[in-house]
């Protein structure tokens, strides 16, 4: 939009006036800049207190119609490329990236999802995603387990069940919440090193659980010849 103050700034005083008296023939918004100049060099039109109120109406339904027609090219302009739309939307962690930390850990994947939609300012949604992530890791964790005793092995268990979290991830969260929105692709390197950390820490620790664990054996057998 034109910035119509700076414009009058270099205007004489006679071309200030000439808005004022000619108003009918300049736009609305140059005209309230005309009247605001005079009135800045100490010069305020006898008109104004007449002219002002239907200016300033009709200035904003002016700026309306623009704001909108604007608004309206982008839009077509968005769809009419989806590249530039992906380009003008939110940095999102994508679905597959989604699915892949899900099979790893159903709360890595539902953290993913959260930060998703804290992108895109669904944040009440966020605290129904949280208890269902937790809920889900904890009932799987149990329904793994007793799996385990019918002769699944504990990794497909696993998968199976993540699989399952993973898929209501994208297939029912990500429709709801997130729709058809356009986006970038959010990079994985963080969420990847976090992985790597996680894993490296359980394996540094693995070790010195273990020994705990024999150090408890022997220590039941030796408790009950004391």
């Amino acid at each position: 939009m034109e910035d119509y103050a700076a414009k009058m700034l270099l205007k004489t005083d006679a071309a200030l006036r000439e808005y004022v008296t000619g108003h009918a023939q300049y736009r609305e918004a140059a005209v309230l800049a005309a009247l605001d100049e005079l009135r800045r060099r100490g010069q305020p039109a006898p008109e104004e207190a007449t002219l002002r109120p239907g200016l300033e109406v009709a200035a904003t339904t002016q700026r309306q119609v623009e704001e909108a027609a604007e608004a309206e090219q982008q839009q077509a302009a968005l769809a009419a490329d989806p590249e530039a739309a992906a380009a003008a939307g939110p940095a999102l962690y994508s679905p597959a990236a989604i699915v892949l930390f899900s099979m790893f850990s159903v709360v890595i994947g539902g953290v993913l999802m959260s930060l998703n939609l804290y992108r895109v300012g669904r944040k009440q949604a966020i605290w129904g995603l949280i208890i269902f992530s937790v809920a889900y890791a904890y009932l799987g964790s149990l329904a793994v387990a007793w799996a385990t005793t019918i002769g699944l092995s504990p990794i497909w268990g696993v998968l199976i069940f993540n699989l399952s979290a993973a898929l209501a991830y994208v297939l029912w969260f990500w429709p709801r919440y997130l729709g058809t929105t356009a986006f970038r692709s959010r990079s994985v390197l963080i969420p990847v090193l976090i992985c790597m950390a996680v894993l490296w820490g359980v394996q540094k620790l693995t070790p010195y659980l273990m020994d705990n664990k024999a150090v408890r054996e022997q220590m039941k057998d030796i408790m009950p010849k004391q």
